[in-house]
C-alpha cells in the first residue's frame, strides 16, 4: 500500500467531496479529483468540459490522459487525497475507500446543494431514479472498458455508510482506519 494515498469514490451524494477537503486540512495532503483532471484538459483543448465529455465519445485518447494522470500519481511520493470513481483501480497501492449512502438521503443531500449546479431534479423520486440509473450505468461501462467492477465492495480496504454520519465523522473513521492500515503495514515490514 501506498501510504501518502488515499482514493475515495463511492454513491453520488455519499459526501465524497465534503469527506476529502476534511481529510485533507487534517492530513495536509494535496487534493486531486476527476473534475479537476477533466477542466484542466478541457482547457488545454480548448473547449469546455461538455464538449471534451462528447469527443471523448469518440476520441479515446481523451479517457487516456485522464487515466494516466491518476496511473502516474501512483508514483509520486507526496500525499494525496483523490476524490475519483476510477482512481481505486488506477492507484492499486492506495487505502481505497469506497463510502455509501441510502439512495433517498443522497437524493436529498443532492437536492439542497447549491453548488450542485450539474445535477438538476425536479423532484426527490427523480433524483433517486436518475442516481440509481447513473451508477448502473457508470459501473456497466467501467467494467467493459477496464474490467474494473466498482460495485464488487471487496475491492476496497474501507466501506463506510454516510447516511446518518456527518462528513467529520466519516473522516475521522477514515483516518482512524488509514493509521491503522499504516501501522500493520510498517509491523508487517519490521517482522
Amino acid at each position: 500500500m501506498q501510504s501518502n494515498k488515499i482514493t475515495i469514490t463511492g454513491d453520488l451524494g455519499s459526501g465524497k467531496s465534503a469527506v476529502s477537503r476534511i481529510l485533507c486540512r487534517i492530513t495536509g495532503f494535496d487534493y486531486l479529483s476527476t473534475g479537476q483532471v477533466q477542466r484542466k484538459l478541457a482547457a488545454e483543448l480548448g473547449i469546455d468540459t461538455l464538449e471534451m465529455n462528447r469527443r471523448a465519445d469518440t476520441d479515446p485518447t481523451i479517457d487516456q490522459r485522464i487515466d494516466s494522470v491518476f496511473i502516474d500519481l501512483s508514483e509520486n511520493t507526496d500525499g494525496y487525497i483523490v476524490d475519483s470513481r476510477m482512481a481505486w483501480f488506477f492507484m492499486p497501492g492506495s487505502f481505497k475507500v469506497y463510502l455509501q449512502a441510502d439512495v433517498a438521503v443522497a437524493a436529498e443531500r443532492i437536492l439542497s446543494d447549491p453548488l450542485r449546479n450539474s445535477e438538476q431534479y425536479e423532484s426527490k423520486e427523480e433524483a433517486m431514479a436518475k442516481i440509481l440509473a447513473r451508477k448502473k450505468s457508470e459501473n456497466d461501462r467501467f467494467l467493459v472498458k477496464y474490467g474494473a467492477d466498482g460495485a464488487n465492495l471487496d475491492n476496497f480496504d474501507l466501506v463506510v455508510d454516510t447516511t446518518q454520519r456527518t462528513p467529520e465523522a466519516v473522516a475521522d473513521i477514515i483516518l482512524a482506519s488509514f493509521e491503522a492500515r499504516k501501522a500493520e503495514l510498517f509491523y508487517e515490514r519490521r517482522c
